[in-house]
Formats: structure tokens, sequence, C-alpha cells
């Protein structure tokens, strides 16, 4: 039985360096790779296997970022969200975020509960942002949580807690732009998911090169520890 590709993550690596190399400003490239966020999701909600797509959106890391990149990212995801309302619907797409969304503006955050309300019925996909997300701060806050409630750490109980884990655990990991780490991303929820690094920025990342991805991971032997 070929391994099924449920739920897919994905580090969305290398806007910036796409737009350096074509003369542009980095905000294009965050532009550009917004479009494909779209074409992706879109192409994962007709997908036969796929039920879960988590994009890492927005780390806790990136607050050390100009801050004038910064407040075009806001700018972007606000957009995004009011603009791809209309796409969530069409194509049946659940929308849901992990992160800690308190540092957000009250309007963004607003926004990510109207998209959350008007696709909480749809079952074709789910599509979660990792929004001001880091696994550390994600994993930090569970225990805290476990510790208020009075409750005993274990590894059921904490995986509860977790905030990615009513998500499932992750299948395929993937990363694109060439670099070869996992960034504080999904890192409980990826023990056991096979990973995969592409050279490929993320602006030029394709269906294509996604359904390759599926193609070899089905060929991956998945033992989970065992034999």
């Amino acid at each position: 039985m070929s391994n099924i590709a449920r739920h897919i993550a994905i580090i969305m690596d290398g806007n910036g360096r796409w737009a350096s190399e074509r003369g542009l400003k980095r905000v294009k490239g965050h532009e550009r790779g917004a479009e494909v966020v779209r074409t992706m999701t879109t192409y994962a909600s007709n997908h036969p296997e796929i039920e879960v797509l988590t994009l890492y959106a927005f780390s806790t890391e990136n607050w050390k970022r100009p801050k004038m990149e910064v407040d075009f990212l806001m700018r972007l995801l606000s957009n995004y969200l009011k603009n791809e309302l209309k796409t969530y619907i069409e194509q049946e797409v659940r929308f849901e975020t992990i992160g800690d969304l308190s540092r957000f503006s009250p309007a963004l955050r607003k926004q990510i509960e109207i998209n959350k309300e008007e696709t909480k019925h749809f079952t074709k996909l789910t599509q979660v942002l990792a929004l001001n997300y880091g696994s550390h701060d994600e994993i930090t806050r569970a225990v805290k949580s476990l510790c208020e409630r009075r409750e005993e750490i274990t590894v059921e109980s904490l995986e509860n807690a977790i905030e990615s884990s009513k998500f499932g655990p992750v299948d395929i990991l993937i990363r694109t732009g060439g670099e070869q780490r996992l960034s504080n991303f999904l890192l409980w929820q990826s023990a056991y998911a096979e990973l995969f690094f592409t050279q490929t920025l993320w602006p030029d990342f394709n269906p294509d090169e996604l359904e390759s991805i599926i193609e070899a991971f089905k060929k991956r032997h998945r033992r989970f520890g065992g034999i």
C-alpha cells in the first residue's frame, strides 16, 4: 500500500531572492509568492489525497525584519485574506490558522475570524496559515496551559494541548529556496514527516513540482521507528 499525502506542510522560502535576482524590490517577491499560495491551494483542494495544507506564512522570528517589510507583509496578508475569501468559498476550502495572533492589529484579527467563520463548514481541504508561529512558542504555550490546569504532562496530554495537533501529523514537509532546515516549523507534528528540500524559489514553485514530490513520497518506506 502506497503512502497517502494527507497533510502537506510547506516552508515558503525564496520570495526575497526571487525579487533580487530580477532587480526588483523584495516586496514584489512577496506579492508573487501570494499568487503562488492561491495556485497551490486551488490545486490541493482538487487533489484526491490532500486534506490539509499548512503554509508557513509569518514566523515569530520574522518580526526582526526591517519595519518597512513587516508593515508591507501585514498589509499583504490583510489584502490576501480579503481577496481570497471568494477563492476559499469557490474551492470549498476551510481556512484556519496556527500561531499567536495577539500581536496582529484588531482589523487583521477580525478579518482572520471572518474568513474562518465563512469557511468553517467546508471539508474539501483545510488550508492552515502559520501566522506569528514558531514551534518553540507553540510547545511552550501548550506546557503552560497544562500547568495552569494542573494536568499531568504526558505525550498524550501535550499533543492534545498543542494547537497544530488538531490538524494531524504532517506526512510531507517541503522547503523551497534551497535551504535545508526546519526553521522552528511544526517540530512536534513533523516527527515522522518525509522531508523534501527543493532549490526552486517559492515564486517559481508550481503544481507539477508538488506532484513530483508526492510521487517520490509514495515510493518511500515509512517505518515510524520500526523495521
